[in-house]
């Protein structure tokens, strides 16, 4: 009998008492990292805890994170999404959080700064009345432990909706709205961003220098060497993109070319931005309106569908689409001809034709297929019809007037000079 072959032997935690496989190893980072992440948010939120749950102080309903690489245009996009999202507030920038004076406090006394410093902050300007139906953060999260932060945000803000449903407080714990957005540009047009802006910063600073108008700005190192924009690019997509990237599962998450011109930014973030309803409603609204078609749906397939109709009608109701036609031509197109130049035409009648509901949808239908937005009302008037011999009150019976208004690019006048 052949001996068993040995197996390389496996190096052992000693306090875990198990083998360090490249796994556990794994998953005792991660372990960390929850376990940081909680300890700072908790850390955090027991500042603001009391006034959140008496309802003197307000989380935003919604929270835009942004983040995009050294020169995507953070801060000259900020307000193409600000006015998408109808937010009125200025975004919460984390570096300018840095920069604060509680944060200045800590530096001076010669302690660095930390996520628990930085988060603990940012809970703090999140719940400025300003930003109760929205804000944009920019600048954050940008490691695994803050990321871990805004996912327990969000799930604590979720805990708090449900915990006060049916309470005085409910109306102050909405559906919490978390979006992620990263704006997109390739390393070399970054690169050249930073140094455009570095030598916009240095001429600016000359002037001043000069003149003694203005501000100076400040002049970054990282802005004057090639190098450098570089490994910040790097350390941006290897780092932080990386990890906002595992928020992809949890939160609408958004990339957006910022690679061209402002203008070509601004359609991306129209286009990227559009309502969604099942985002943006609690479920139980969202359930019972869902069953209503999206206008947007309903427009896919109308040209086939106007087709389909008019076929039917000369199919299986020729007589009265003919009558329909007739009507047309001989009432409505000199009306819509005298009305060319504006590109609006109303028209109101008697014709007892369309008191048949179908001769309305035909007449619709018809004007619609020639290029015309045309819409019908029915409008019930009193009308007299006799004199009660008794009373001598005047008897009036009601009557429908029909009105039709049709819409049309008018005529357009070239004026000489």
């Amino acid at each position: 009998m052949l001996p068993s072959p040995s197996l390389p032997e496996m190096p052992m935690d000693t306090r875990a008492a198990r083998p360090v496989t490249p796994d556990f190893r794994e998953n005792t980072a991660a372990d960390t990292v929850l376990e940081q992440a909680s300890s700072i948010f908790y850390s955090a939120w027991a500042h603001i805890e009391r006034r959140v749950l008496a309802g003197k102080a307000r989380l935003p309903r919604e929270i835009i994170w942004l983040g995009g690489a050294p020169g995507a245009g953070k801060g000259t996009n900020s307000p193409f999404i600000l006015r998408e999202r109808g937010i009125v507030a200025p975004p919460i920038v984390t570096s300018d959080l840095l920069n604060a004076p509680e944060m200045r406090r800590i530096k001076d006394s010669g302690v660095l700064v930390g996520d628990s410093d930085v988060v603990r902050l940012l809970f703090e300007r999140l719940l400025e009345p300003q930003h109760t139906t929205g804000v944009i953060v920019d600048g954050f999260p940008r490691t695994r432990v803050q990321v871990e932060c805004v996912k327990l945000l969000y799930q604590r803000m979720l805990d708090l909706r449900v915990s006060h449903r049916g309470t005085p407080l409910a109306a102050y714990f909405p559906k919490p709205i978390f979006q992620i957005v990263v704006l997109y540009v390739e390393e070399k047009e970054s690169v050249e961003r930073q140094l455009k802006r570095g030598r916009e910063i240095l001429a600016h600073n000359e002037r001043v220098r000069e003149t003694g108008v203005g501000v100076l700005l400040e002049e970054r190192a990282t802005d004057m060497s090639e190098e450098a924009c570089r490994k910040r690019y790097h350390v941006f997509m290897e780092q932080t993109y990386s990890v906002l990237q595992s928020l992809k599962e949890v939160f609408h998450f958004h990339v957006i070319n910022a690679q061209g011109d402002i203008a070509s930014v601004e359609r991306a973030i129209n286009s990227e931005f559009k309502y969604q309803s099942s985002l943006e409603l609690d479920e139980e609204t969202f359930d019972a309106i869902d069953h209503i078609p999206l206008a947007s749906e309903i427009v896919v397939a109308a040209r086939q569908h106007l087709v389909e109709r008019l076929e039917r009608y000369q199919r299986d109701s020729t007589e009265l689409f003919q009558r329909v036609i007739a009507i047309i031509d001989q009432e409505f197109v000199p009306t819509i001809v005298l009305h060319a130049m504006t590109g609006l035409a109303k028209l109101t009648t008697d014709n007892q034709l369309f008191a048949d509901p179908l001769a309305i949808s035909m007449l619709v239908d018809v004007l619609s297929e020639r290029g015309y937005r045309a819409c019908a009302t029915v409008e019930m008037r009193e009308v007299p019809s006799r004199v009660d011999p008794v009373s001598h009150a005047i008897i009036c019976t009601k009557k429908p007037r029909y009105k039709f208004e049709m819409k049309f690019e008018g005529s357009r006048i070239r004026r000489g000079m």
